[in-house]
């Protein structure tokens, strides 16, 4: 039987992550990751294996590299049981492990909805984090002309894409009233729209599929209101549950949605047993609510919380909430979202301001390289602290994306904002006097002060 100190299960980001933690905070402890597959997709980059990269090779995490730089050992297994009481995991391959502190790691597998028919014949694919199986569907892929994606959230919209740049014919359905609904409000879901449509991509809102059509191979989609697309591959990108069944069944604590429950130091139910990433609870930052937020981001933030705090707590070192913030791109225009939209405010009765500019992202507005940039903030009225932003501009969009998330991981004001002090350079920023950020504070600043 092994010993470890420290036991993850799980090497993708997550879990990555956490083990690293062992340089940084607790160099003299052991610690042992077991993984599934050798070699681990960069969850995010996998559309992109479909356009602009070549192949599943170029979408490697150097997760082992960074495992044996750190002094911990990696294992190609997979954990079957865990035995809480005497702390030791069983393994596929019949080895066991006994682990001081346990770290659960499993993240998530994509969903194929149990009603869909014909949801079983050839050439209908989901998006797991699994070389192997991406491979297939990259070969498969390579002779189908008609391919139809289920789904337009970020994952959707990526592939639809990508798919576009090897030529193949794209329609992308969303049972939806828009694209990107849940991450954006109507005005700007519509300006991504208008963008995939302007490159080629067909996209039906409002009607989601009732059936994949064929014998054995898909021939065809039928959607809710009886039409018919005639298609070759279906991808479905209608979301990822979380992976808990190991520790569902063993009896560590599951709540009602999937998810292993935490506590702020991402703690389960169980003494010295935590989980991380897609397969652990989410409260949403701002609401408190429950969400299903999975974000590579997200899982490693959980991750060095979870590390830091195993072996004792550091109570500033707290997970205080998921603030989701995504963030893509479609060519040279980059868009992303922080925190919750104003029409996510509005459900969960949270009295909201809001501010919209659109400026330029560099200055002078015809430098070679600038952009127009829209941001739009979402302030509470009464306090003016920052719940949420989004923004369309250029490849900048995602770094400034990640302020508005600092801003309110921080509970900045409005007037915060105003008086923060930026650096800018003609070929690297917006103005000083027209800094979009600043500008949308500034719009609802004046709304607040002429209530």
């Amino acid at each position: 039987m092994k010993t470890t100190d420290v036991l993850i299960i799980g090497g993708s980001a997550a879990g990555m992550v956490a083990a690293l933690t062992r340089k940084s905070s607790w160099p003299k402890k052991s610690f042992i990751l077991v993984k599934k597959q050798k070699e681990m997709m960069v969850p995010c980059g996998i559309p992109y294996i479909f356009g602009t990269l070549d192949c599943t090779d170029q979408n490697i995490m150097p997760v082992d590299a960074m495992l044996v730089k750190s002094g911990i050992e990696s294992l190609v297994d997979e954990v079957i049981s865990i035995n809480k009481q005497d702390k030791v995991v069983t393994l596929a391959s019949g080895e066991t492990i006994k682990y001081v502190k346990l770290v659960i790691a499993t993240g998530s597998t994509p969903v194929k909805p149990r009603w869909l028919v014909g949801g079983d014949k050839d050439n209908v694919f989901v998006i797991p984090k699994d070389k192997i199986y991406l491979d297939e569907m990259k070969s498969k892929l390579s002779s189908c002309k008609k391919i139809v994606v289920i789904g337009a959230g970020f994952i959707g919209v990526e592939f639809s894409d990508e798919l576009l740049k090897h030529g193949h014919e794209v329609t992308l359905v969303e049972k939806l009233p828009d694209i990107l609904s849940l991450a954006f409000d109507i005005e700007l879901s519509k300006k991504i729209a208008e963008l995939l449509t302007i490159r080629g991509i067909n996209i039906i809102t409002g009607n989601g599929i009732k059936e994949i059509l064929g014998k054995t191979k898909v021939e065809g989609v039928k959607l809710e209101n009886g039409d018919f697309i005639d298609s070759d591959a279906v991808i479905l990108t209608v979301g990822y549950k979380p992976n808990s069944k190991l520790a569902r069944e063993s009896e560590i604590y599951v709540d009602e949605s999937g998810f292993i429950a935490v506590d702020e130091y991402m703690r389960t139910h169980e003494k010295d047993i935590f989980a991380i990433g897609d397969c652990a609870q989410k409260r949403d930052f701002v609401t408190r609510s429950r969400v299903s937020t999975m974000l590579a981001s997200t899982a490693c933030a959980e991750a060095r919380i979870a590390g830091m705090n195993l072996f004792n707590l550091n109570v500033v070192k707290t997970f205080s909430g998921t603030i989701a913030i995504y963030s893509t791109a479609i060519g040279d225009t980059g868009f992303g979202t922080a925190g919750v939209t104003e029409a996510r405010a509005k459900e969960e009765g949270i009295d909201s301001i809001t501010g919209t500019f659109e400026g330029m992202d560099r200055h002078p507005g015809n430098l070679p390289d600038a952009h127009r940039q829209l941001v739009k903030l979402i302030a509470a009225r009464q306090s003016g602290v920052i719940i949420g932003g989004e923004v369309i501009g250029g490849l900048s969009a995602g770094e400034l994306t990640n302020v508005i998330g600092l801003a309110i991981q921080n509970r900045m004001s409005v007037n915060s904002l105003l008086t923060s002090q930026i650096g800018t350079h003609p070929c690297l920023t917006a103005s000083p006097a027209g800094y979009p950020l600043i500008k949308a504070a500034e719009i609802i600043h004046g709304k607040m002060r002429n209530r």
